[in-house]
């Protein structure tokens, strides 16, 4: 077994560290083998120790993931520690699991060390959870469209027949019976039309969700948000420069703030660079008598001149994580747009995003 060597003393103090850790815990070398692994990596991979020991890494993991891994692996060989990188590994029955990694290079002794996390719970949760959205939206989307064809399409024959009743000249009927009758049809056209005219009125109006708008403070939308994901906060290290001191109180909706929030944290986390530690900066600000509010971090940004438009669209995607749905952007861009305000933009590759929301003050 290619173990590394230890002293006597420092064997037995890691030895229950090693153990009896759920977690995975590496040592790898700069030529890209395990030196000394825990009995948790042959759990979660299900080969034996000896079989992680005579192969590359590189070779457990999943095929479309190598190039990746190994372009950060060089980054870790140049003395570059990695936080929360994410990868897949191919168990011996086949299986897929997902790890986020965090290593730390020796360059002294030509080796990394490094702990993984089982992810694969949580990428299966954010997967159902963003085809849910899809769907959901594609279904409102749908339902959308149909309610307004139904109701232009009602509304034309009762318009055709409202100008029938007009053309009528009823100073030749003679019947009184016949007179009431084209009264009753007449007045029960009108009352449709109305009808029609104030339900299409209301869709125009639930096009903005018919969110009610309230003051909010945005300190303590953000602790709730906070709250929410703490784990994820946690387990990425991320440290937040928070400045509401010009305006610290926003009139918008409480849940579209929330999920704006939400959405613009969670995406800077799950893109941040690999070999920095993320940092995600959001304050608001009055800029020619409009609210604004800023959410910027040093991730890994976008090329704006590929992207250009369709940083908002549904199922848009800019990045190699196999795991973006192209949603979270989405569902931003229809909070913001919906409330009439606007959201930009500002990003170049490898040196983070910077979004400015306005509101509809």
């Amino acid at each position: 077994m290619n173990n590394l060597s230890f002293s006597t003393d420092q064997s037995i103090l890691l030895e229950p560290f090693f153990e009896l850790s759920p977690d995975l815990l590496c040592i790898a070398d700069y030529s890209g083998y395990f030196r000394r692994i825990n009995p948790a990596v042959s759990k979660t991979l299900g080969y034996t120790m000896e079989e992680l020991y005579s192969r590359p890494i590189n070779e457990f993991v999943y095929p479309d993931d190598q190039g990746l891994t190994s372009r950060f692996r060089d980054q870790l060989i140049k003395s570059k520690p990695l936080y929360n990188f994410e990868n897949r590994y191919v168990c011996k029955n086949g299986e897929i699991v997902w790890l986020s990694w965090t290593s730390l290079p020796v360059d002294s002794d030509q080796l990394i060390f490094a702990i993984a996390k089982d992810i694969t719970h949580k990428k299966k949760l954010e997967s159902e959870r963003n085809s849910l959205l899809a769907n959901l939206t594609r279904i409102n989307q749908d339902l959308k469209q149909l309610t307004y064809t139904t109701s232009h399409d009602l509304r034309t024959p009762v318009n055709d027949l409202l100008s029938v009743f007009s053309l009528m000249n009823v100073s030749k009927i003679d019947d009184p019976e016949t007179l009431e009758l084209i009264h009753v049809l007449k007045l029960a056209s009108g009352n449709l039309k109305q009808t029609l005219d104030k339900y299409v009125d209301a869709l125009s109006h639930k096009e903005s969700l018919n969110e009610q708008l309230e003051e909010i403070d945005l300190q303590t939308t953000l602790d709730r948000v906070f709250h929410s994901i703490g784990n994820l906060i946690q387990t990425s290290k991320v440290s937040f420069h928070i400045d509401f001191s010009t305006l610290p109180i926003i009139n918008f909706n409480k849940v579209c703030l929330e999920s704006i929030f939400l959405n613009l944290i969670s995406n800077s986390i799950k893109y941040a660079r690999p070999d920095r530690q993320p940092v995600i900066s959001i304050s608001s600000r009055i800029l020619n008598g409009r609210s604004q509010l800023i959410i910027s971090d040093n991730g890994l940004g976008f090329d704006m001149e590929k992207v250009k438009d369709k940083i908002f669209g549904l199922r848009q995607k800019f990045h190699d994580h196999l795991d973006s749905k192209g949603i979270g952007l989405y569902l931003v861009y229809n909070h913001v747009t919906n409330l009439g305000g606007q959201i930009t933009v500002d990003s170049q590759v490898n040196e983070g995003a910077c979004f400015t929301i306005t509101f509809n003050d």
